[in-house]
């Protein structure tokens, strides 16, 4: 009997979550939405470009000929029903401002018209050791009336992946209000959550991956949908997985020791010397 690994397909779903999770820009907008760049104003157009093209009737090859695009490209356009899907959430990196967030919301909040020289004066009297330009590109991204800095996309499928019993406070605090702001994230965190349980092996555990299947298919979440046809096309080893208490861990790790192995021979030696030093290892 065929047993699937279930680290590999709890890696396969965690590898959608993080695609899902970047194609989404709503989470990332706790607060003023920041200004759109020239890489959001194209990809934009380029989706409007590619709908109009397929609501002609053009197929995806002559779309991807016509505006000069690769055909996977299109793809990715093509199967996304709004362009605000595809813009991308800006990572914001941590700078010398970030602790003289709170004064600055403060004297905004009183004084909405107050010069950022004004500002730079006051904050570098508390401290601060950055230059203005730092601070002007800290105040038009928008980032002083937010309520949290932003995270990464890869950041918030890390805590969407993680159990929350282990996350702490300040975590749930900012995964809860990420997805409050999208509801297809706070879907997708649902499913997680729901397919973790599956991973602990036990009899009817198939019966209920196919309840799963189904509702991961009736939510807008075109990288689950997916990875749940992934999971068709191998079910019979994945029902073995997520039902009995076997699992190929021991022939994982011995593959990953043949492969390295033949890394350390650099291919200057045979099969010959590479069965020998399996064995004799």
């Amino acid at each position: 009997m065929q047993i699937g690994d279930r680290w590999h397909v709890w890696h396969n779903l965690a590898e959608a979550v993080v695609k899902e999770v970047a194609a989404h820009s709503c989470w990332g907008k706790i607060g003023p939405p920041p200004k759109e760049g020239v890489r959001a104003a194209t990809t934009r157009e380029r989706w409007q470009q590619v709908h109009a093209l397929l609501n002609q009737g053009v197929g995806l090859l002559e779309c991807a000929r016509r505006l000069g695009l690769a055909l996977n490209t299109v793809k990715r356009y093509a199967r996304v029903g709004q362009p605000e899907r595809l813009v991308r959430v800006p990572k914001y990196r941590p700078t010398l401002v970030d602790p003289f967030r709170d004064h600055l919301r403060r004297r905004r909040a009183e004084d909405p018209a107050v010069p950022v020289q004004q500002l730079l004066v006051e904050i570098k009297k508390l401290g601060y050791t950055g230059s203005q330009n730092l601070l002007y590109r800290y105040i038009n991204q928008g980032r002083v009336e937010c309520d949290r800095p932003m995270i990464s996309p890869k950041r918030l499928a890390g805590l969407l992946l993680t159990e929350p019993s282990k996350l702490t406070g300040h975590h749930t605090e900012r995964l809860d209000a990420a997805l409050a702001a999208c509801h297809e994230m706070t879907m997708l965190a649902g499913l997680v959550r729901n397919f973790t349980a599956l991973l602990d092996p036990k009899p009817g555990n198939d019966q209920l991956l196919t309840a799963w299947i189904e509702q991961a298919r009736q939510v807008d979440l075109p990288h689950v949908h997916a990875f749940t046809r992934g999971l068709d096309y191998d079910r019979a080893a994945v029902n073995a997985a997520l039902t009995l208490p076997f699992h190929n861990g021991g022939t994982e790790g011995v593959n990953t020791k043949t492969k390295m192995i033949k890394r350390q021979m650099y291919g200057r030696a045979g099969f010959t010397l590479l069965r020998h030093r399996i064995l004799l290892g």
